[in-house]
């Protein structure tokens, strides 16, 4: 599996010959895109900087786009959605937190969860076993990187990656320095379900591709 980082909530995910985009950027964002083909796009939020799908296209490749709460299985990829509410740009809105489960590995990408409150008992247990925990650090109207850390925690995540970190000075510094490790900077993260063994809140993070 490799993980790459385009800044925002950004991500491309691939699996094999396949690829997951979490969050694609908009081409009505103030926030710098990029385009690659994607089978599968997962938008948490209805706003121009997470709900590019369009960017995701490719030829003749064509995503198939879950952007709400629900379950989905997509040639062998399960994918669960689960909405909390939350505020951006100053309008209400539903956040879908996804769970993305892939030859044993389980990814949890929690978009712009407002508080670590947000997330239900239920929700929490649906999630099951987390390997790899995608986290907003910005502050304002998601995730502080305090909370971020105390959340990452109360999970039980093997591996966090701070994302949504650009524009909030300070909160990455603080967010390593809140998980009490050295994290790992990397250009791309590249693993295998068994080199997340024995890891337990590892930090890893991406530059901005």
């Amino acid at each position: 599996m490799i993980v790459t980082y385009y800044g925002k909530q950004f991500f491309k995910i691939q699996l094999g010959d396949r690829t997951i985009a979490y969050n694609p950027i908009g081409k009505d964002s103030k926030e710098k895109g990029s385009r690659f083909g994607a089978d599968i796009v997962l938008s948490s939020l209805r706003h121009a900087d997470f709900n590019g799908a369009d960017q995701c296209a490719y030829g003749e490749r064509q995503p198939f786009v879950i952007s709400g709460p629900g379950e989905y299985e997509v040639g062998g990829i399960f994918i669960k959605g689960f909405g909390t509410d939350t505020t951006y740009d100053k309008d209400k809105k539903i956040n879908t937190v996804f769970s993305v489960m892939f030859e044993g590995i389980n990814l949890c990408f929690l978009g712009s969860l407002a508080t670590a409150d947000s997330l239900s008992r239920e929700v929490k247990e649906g999630l099951g076993e987390i390997d790899v925990l995608f986290a907003p650090i910005s502050g304002g109207d998601a995730l502080n990187p305090a909370d971020a850390h105390k959340l990452a925690l109360a999970l039980e995540t093997k591996i966090v990656i701070p994302m949504d970190f650009e524009h909030a000075k300070g909160s990455l510094e603080t967010f390593i320095k809140e998980a009490g490790a050295n994290a790992e900077t990397m250009e791309k993260f590249t693993f295998k379900k068994k080199d997340l063994e024995g890891k337990e809140g590892a930090v890893v993070v991406l530059k901005e591709a």
